[in-house]
This record gives structure tokens, sequence and C-alpha cells, in this order.
């Protein structure tokens, strides 16, 4: 290139983007001009030192979107009629007529129009994901959908949209959700988590991510200080920072979040801490029950709520299950969240809450805020795929399924890389996290796998600080014995290129 090329291998931006970024910035601001020819991909890739299919990936957005233009048996080009020109002309023509009327630029007035939760998520760049899936996956943690009883499922769905039951599904006023699936719910939680509540606890609710949310606007003003596990699940992460609370990360280590830190009395303000203690993501590791006990003891004291985000208990390996921290405490510190996105299917938006006595009413009308209620013939179907004892059926049946695919995906790392990768997690859940001793930058290392055919996410996303290199998360649950073998496979020619 005729212009200096910066690109930072740290950013949490690929580097297929930054080099988007670059050459679009270049031609946008004359210092690439219209029809100059432009380097290989393989000349390219050699002056920067970094891979082909990088290189390749930046070209064909470039020449997907207009900036580039390629000739056969000639080369690349910088495309004589510029998308942005246009644009620009339109939009300076519009905003002179704007100020011609003494009205100021559209620009602008819509920069005004957001609130502060709005300008919160405005300025920060995630959920960018893109539409092309690699051929195998480990980016998601999908659990396997073709298991699921979709016959038994279809049946009971059926049942409840006979003719006779239709005026149950104008339920406006039930934004808590149905009561034999709160019935039921309680009841499970009672037998598989020791968690003792009643049915006008549980909230029914869109999923985790809408239990978070709900959460976080209920309890939680802008400045207030919240505790989170470092390195922790990014979806809590932003729903904490967009509501504007002050984050205050907290270590996790090998016996799970740790609480020594929270006795400092400058943390007694906090006004929350999230947790996920059964399975910690994206760690993997359980929170000890004497840590469990000291959290809770902690929290009584100081007034503050616990988030407990129980996501996917139901999947343990080794040892026996250590009780929830909402079956252990009775002081109403913790709020409990629960989905069925794990053991059942992501696409079912179901999950749910349980809140203190005290709390019941201002989360059943902060839910009806959102969106009234919670899809009512599923929630019909799953009452009785509860009561019916099929959900634990299932689950056994899942739980020895993953397990296999578990111990698939751990002997294939050591068959391909030996003492250079640690295992992480293994003992619970549908992920493990693995962290290379000696590999390529994360960047060049997801870059070159999705080249491959490959989906791997580095956990870089999850920290607030510093993130270890070379450490990534591998989800399972939805690749066959085959697919997670030849994925590891594929792994190996990203972290030994030569």
């Amino acid at each position: 290139m005729d212009f200096p090329v910066t690109l930072d291998s740290q950013s949490n931006i690929p580097l297929h983007r930054q080099l988007y970024d670059e050459i679009r910035r270049a031609i946008l601001s004359g210092r690439l001009a219209r029809g100059k020819r432009v380097p290989s991909t393989r000349a390219l890739a050699e002056s920067l030192g970094i891979s082909r299919a990088t290189v390749t990936m930046s070209y064909e957005y470039l020449l997907s979107e207009g900036y580039l233009e390629a000739t056969t048996g000639s080369g690349t080009y910088v495309c004589r009629q510029l998308p942005d020109e246009l644009l620009r002309v339109k939009t300076t023509a519009r905003n002179k007529e704007s100020r011609a009327a003494g009205q100021p630029s559209t620009r602008k007035a819509n920069f005004k129009k957001l609130s502060r939760y709005g300008v919160n998520l405005k300025d920060r760049e995630w959920l960018a994901y893109r539409g092309d899936e690699p051929e195998i996956q480990f980016s998601f943690g999908r659990p396997d959908w073709a298991e699921f009883p979709s016959r038994q499922w279809l049946q009971l769905l059926n049942q409840h949209f006979k003719e006779g039951a239709l005026w149950q599904l104008d339920c406006p006023s039930k934004a808590q959700g149905f009561l034999p699936l709160r019935q039921a719910i309680a009841s499970y939680l009672a037998r598989a988590r020791a968690v003792t509540c009643s049915a006008e606890q549980i909230i029914i609710v869109n999923g985790s991510q809408q239990a978070i949310d709900l959460v976080c606007r209920v309890i939680v003003d802008r400045g207030d200080a919240v505790g989170i596990e470092e390195p922790g699940y990014i979806g809590a992460r932003k729903a904490l920072e967009a509501q504007g609370a002050q984050l205050v990360p907290l270590k996790v280590d090998a016996s799970g979040l740790t609480v020594e830190p929270l006795k400092d009395p400058a943390l007694a303000q906090l006004k929350l801490v999230y947790v996920t203690p059964s399975h910690q993501f994206p760690t993997g590791v359980v929170l000890s029950l004497p840590r469990r006990l000291e959290l809770l003891d902690w929290a009584e004291r100081t007034g503050t709520f616990i988030i407990e985000d129980d996501y996917d208990s139901e999947y343990r390996y080794k040892g026996r299950p250590v009780p929830a921290l909402a079956g252990l405490e009775h002081h109403d510190t913790v709020i409990y969240m629960g989905t069925f996105s794990k053991v059942l299917l992501p696409a079912l938006r179901l999950g749910y809450l349980v809140v203190p006595p005290s709390l019941i009413e201002v989360f059943k009308r902060a839910k009806w805020l959102c969106d009234r209620h919670s899809p009512l013939l599923e929630q019909m179907a799953l009452a009785d795929f509860i009561k019916g004892g099929h959900l634990e059926r299932h689950t056994r049946k899942m739980r020895a399924l993953y397990e296999q695919r578990r111990k698939t995906v751990i002997d294939a790392l050591k068959a391909s890389f030996r003492d250079n990768v640690s295992i992480y997690g293994d003992n619970a859940g549908i992920n493990v996290l693995i962290r290379f001793h000696n590999c390529p930058a994360d960047n060049e290392v997801v870059e070159h796998a999705r080249a491959l055919g490959v989906g791997i996410v580095p956990t870089r996303h999850f920290y607030l600080g510093d993130s270890p290199r070379g450490e990534f998360l591998l989800n399972y649950g939805g690749l066959t014995d085959e697919e997670i073998k030849e994925g590891v496979k594929r792994l190996e020619k990203c972290i030994y290129p030569d």
C-alpha cells in the first residue's frame, strides 16, 4: 500500500475488519485514488505479516460494497464511482436545506433523541454476529436440537390448541406467567435444585437475557456499583453497563468467585452481585460450598442482592451437585434465574425468575411493561411437559450424551495438542475452556479457523481487564463426535500453521 497500515493483534476488532477500515478510509480520503491498482492478497499479506485469508476477507467486503472492483487477468482496483461519495452529496444537500430552514441537521437531531441508555448501546460495538456460519461451530453454546422430543412436544401443543381452549390464549393480564407452569417449575426446583419457593414467587420471562434485563431495571440505578465475575458472561455485563452501573470485577479462581475482596468496607455499598455458581461462565468452575455460605452471609450483612444465574445446572458429570444459593439462604437476598434454552431449545424463549416475596409485585409490573406476557401456548405445553416427567427424562438422556461428547472433546484436544493445552471446566455444562501455552495471536487463530470452516471464540470478550492470550471457549453440545474430532484436527492447523 502507498500509505501506512496499522493493525493491532490485541484489539477486540478482528484483523480483517481493521484492514477493511484502513483501506476504506484511505479510499474516501483520497490517499488511494480512484482507478488505482491495489496489491494482490498474497503480496499484502506478506508485507503485513498476516494470513492471506484475512486480506481476502477484507477485499471481499470492499468488493461487495463497491469500494474495489476486480478485472479478470488484470488485478483489483479502487472503484471509480464510490458509493459514499454519492451519499455525502445527498447528505450535504439535506443539511443545507435544514440550515436554510433554521432546523438542525438530521444527524444532530437523531443523536439528541437518544436516552442515556440508547447512547450507551450506540457507543459499544457488540452483537456483530456474521450471517454466514462455519461448517463446524464451536462458538455458540447450543444444545443438540436433533435430540429434542419433537413428537411429544407437538402433541402437547396440539392438545392446547383445541377449539375449546382457545379462550385461554387471550390473557393480557397474565404478565407473571401461566399458573400451572409456575407451579410445575416450583415443584421441579424443589426436586432438582433444593430451591423451596411458591408459584407466586416465579415470573416467567423470555429467556435468561430478559431476566437479567428486568433485574437491572428494577434494582440498579445509574451510578450504582455492581459486582460481576471476572471473567464473566457478556450478556449480563452489557445489560448492567446499559443501565449505567459501575462494574466492580471480582476475580474467579479454581473455587469460583473470590469472596474475600467483598469484605473491603468500600464494597459494602455494592447494590448487586451477579454470579454463575453452578458452572461459572466461561471458566466452568463450580463455586465451592464454603464460599457459597460466605457469600450469602456477606450479602445478608450488607443488604446486597445476589443474582444467581443457574443457566445449565442440569449437566454435571463429576461429584455431587452443590445446592443452589437460593436453596441455602432464607433471608430474601437471592434472585434466582433459570432457562430452558440449554436443556430444551434456545428458540423456545422461556425462562423464569424466582424473586423474594417482597419483590413479587414490582417484578410483575416490570414484566407487564416489557411485553405483557411470554408466549402462552408454549407455556401451556411446557407445564404438561414438566408435570408428565418428560423434562427430567430428557435431561437424563442428554446428560449421558453430553458426557460422551465431553470425553470426545478432551481426548481429541489431548491427542492433537498434548502438553500445549490446558482444559478447564470439563466437569459440567456443554463447553470447555482451553488455554494454549504457545500459539499465534488470538485474532489470527480465529480468522485461520474460519477459513478452514471452524468457528471458535476467544475469551478476551469476557474480561473487563486484561485477558490471557491463547484462551478460547469450545462449545460442543450441538456437534456430533465426528464433527468434534474433525473440528479439533482443523484447529490444530491454526495453532501449528507450519
